[in-house]
């Protein structure tokens, strides 16, 4: 799989849903770590790259 080009302000859909049921974040901090913000209930976590790299699906 292609590694997809991020940058702040971008959205993405994740393989596995959220607790809540979305599967959209919004990037928030690009780095070692990618932080995230959900789309649906505004939870933040930040994940490291390599694990962001496995999970992400698409770039919407």
């Amino acid at each position: 799989m292609e590694k997809i080009q991020i940058e702040i302000g971008d959205v993405v859909r994740m393989k596995k849903p959220h607790p809540c049921g979305s599967h959209e974040w919004e990037i928030t901090r690009v780095g070692m770590d990618i932080g995230l913000i959900c789309k649906g209930c505004g939870h933040f976590v930040m994940m490291p790259r390599v694990k962001f790299n496995r999970m992400v699906r698409e770039k919407l």
